[in-house]
């Protein structure tokens, strides 16, 4: 599997202003890559782009070779907000995608019991989901993530709204998922130490437009400790380099 941008151009249809420019990337399969850069960049539209939510306004987006013209289940989001439907119990929530993909029952039910078990929900599968913490409910948000078995998983800031312990916790969790399924991973973050505790390289982009100015190697073994020395020598170095894009 690869997945490649070329050229890729982005503005809005009510707009002169452009959003994304001459963006050009190749990600290779079970890579996790993080996009990071400051608010306004279009790290979110960069993954709405993948997803085939939005169209490109000029370039091109492949998936093994085939244009990316519109949604499909080989390229599946997650959100910043789990967006579950709260009439629906625990189970249903994951196995929602796979009953609209028609998946036959008893494959439902083996992928829900085997990823709410990875995710460490398999004693709420009944639950309400008024009746979940925040962070149990990004693990269901998780858990119907990976259920529909994609190519690619795509991640808009998905911890982000959720307390420290809480958040540490889940990109635990998440490191240890990707390690055991190798899934190609495109992670938008805002946050330099999770954009280094993930992945395996980091796509910085730059703001008005948004522009690839450098792309990180994060080559040191995991797992990954805030304190070790390679750690804190490349934070420093992204953030030195991510600082004039801030401040304007």
């Amino acid at each position: 599997m690869s997945l490649e941008l070329k050229n890729v151009y982005k503005k809005f249809d009510n707009s002169e202003k452009i959003i994304l420019e001459d963006i050009n990337l190749k990600i290779d399969k079970c890579e996790f890559i993080c996009v990071l850069g400051p608010s306004g960049c279009g790290k979110s539209t960069l993954l709405n782009l993948i997803a085939g939510l939005e169209n490109v306004t000029s370039g091109e987006i492949l998936l093994n070779g085939k244009i990316i013209s519109s949604p499909d289940s080989q390229r599946v989001m997650m959100f910043q907000e789990p967006a579950l439907y709260p009439w629906l119990n625990v189970a249903d929530n994951v196995k929602f995608g796979l009953k609209i993909a028609k998946i036959n029952k008893d494959e439902q039910d083996f992928r829900v019991n085997k990823y709410l078990k990875m995710v460490n929900l398999s004693d709420y599968e009944h639950y309400n989901i008024h009746q979940l913490s925040g962070g149990m409910k990004q693990r269901v948000a998780l858990a119907r993530t990976l259920c529909m078995d994609s190519e690619i998983m795509l991640m808009d800031e998905p911890f982000s709204a959720l307390d420290k312990q809480t958040k540490n916790i889940l990109c635990t969790e998440l490191e240890n998922i990707w390690i055991e399924t190798k899934k190609t991973i495109i992670y938008v973050t805002h946050s330099v130490e999770e954009a280094l505790f993930f992945s395996d390289r980091i796509v910085m982009l730059s703001s008005n437009p948004g522009k690839i100015i450098k792309i990180f190697d994060v080559g040191f073994e995991r797992p990954r400790h805030i304190d070790d020395s390679a750690f804190i020598h490349l934070r420093s170095e992204i953030l030195k380099e991510l600082q004039p894009y801030v401040n304007n």
